[in-house]
């Protein structure tokens, strides 16, 4: 009897039937979907700030490098998905990175005092929030000899309910003299510019400011070497960027030292011990 089972030619495998893709198209696929991730972060998410000057000692060290969560405020004026994602709305006390109001150019790191709305007078080195202290730790504290980024603490002054340390110069002026009989100065324009800029603290020193709704009041906590909304005024919503997250790097190079010496102490006076602390 014959046979009359049939043999069938066995299908190709999957892999000789595609053509292979050569290395050096995998490794320029792999790095454009890389640079694509990082514009993405870079955009939308996190961002690098490098902090020149000591305002914000001891929170932050002058000489930090930060890495900035821009997603944490969401966007101005919200979007359909705010309710379903990590965002917040910015609170009194956050430590923020913004777009200097005159130079939006410029970024500049301080913590929020007050509010939209609120009324903020400042008398000496005690802040009141509509009439009521805002508790803050005063410390009275000189720069460091061995390191200029931070400042070392000689009194203490706490205070019940703080949440942040103050700094002040030895001998600094507990209370400023009375402006009432000063002109005010110009508060800020729809769009977020201003007319007059002092070299001297104006807003809110000695007499009640308002806050504009859709703006914050920020300060230094190195309050005798801050240039901050006593200043120049309240930032609008939408200069903030976001908020800092920890010290990926931080170093003090001298200040009139050349590029090729800043990069060489990079590693002779590195603070290693501040990579990975968190801003808070």
């Amino acid at each position: 009897m014959a046979d009359n089972t049939t043999t069938t030619k066995p299908e190709e495998s999957l892999e000789t039937s595609r053509p292979k893709r050569s290395e050096l198209r995998e490794f320029v696929e792999m790095i454009i979907t890389t640079l694509i991730m990082a514009l993405f972060g870079i955009t939308f998410v996190v961002r690098s700030v490098n902090v020149p000057t000591g305002s914000m000692n001891n929170a932050i060290y002058s000489g930090d490098f930060l890495l900035v969560n821009k997603f944490i405020f969401g966007y101005e004026g919200g979007l359909p998905l705010d309710g379903f994602t990590p965002h917040r709305p910015i609170r009194r006390g956050d430590i923020v990175v913004f777009k200097f109001p005159q130079s939006e150019d410029q970024n500049y790191v301080k913590r929020v005092i007050g509010l939209p709305g609120e009324t903020i007078e400042i008398r000496g080195q005690r802040v009141y929030i509509d009439g009521k202290e805002l508790p803050e730790t005063r410390i009275i504290a000189e720069n460091d000899l061995t390191d200029g980024g931070r400042l070392n603490v000689l009194e203490e002054y706490p205070a019940e309910g703080a949440q942040w340390n103050v700094y002040y110069r030895p001998g600094s002026d507990f209370e400023y003299d009375d402006r009432e009989d000063e002109p005010l100065a110009e508060v800020p324009l729809p769009s977020g510019r201003y007319r007059d800029y002092k070299n001297e603290p104006h807003y809110g020193i000695g007499r009640p400011f308002k806050i504009p709704e859709g703006c914050y009041f920020a300060m230094g906590d190195n309050r005798d070497n801050s240039l901050d909304s006593r200043y120049w005024g309240p930032v609008p919503r939408d200069h903030v960027i976001g908020r800092p997250l920890f010290v990926y790097a931080s170093f003090d190079p001298s200040p009139h030292a050349s590029l090729g010496e800043r990069l060489g102490s990079f590693f002779s006076k590195g603070r290693w011990k501040r990579l990975g602390a968190l801003v808070k």
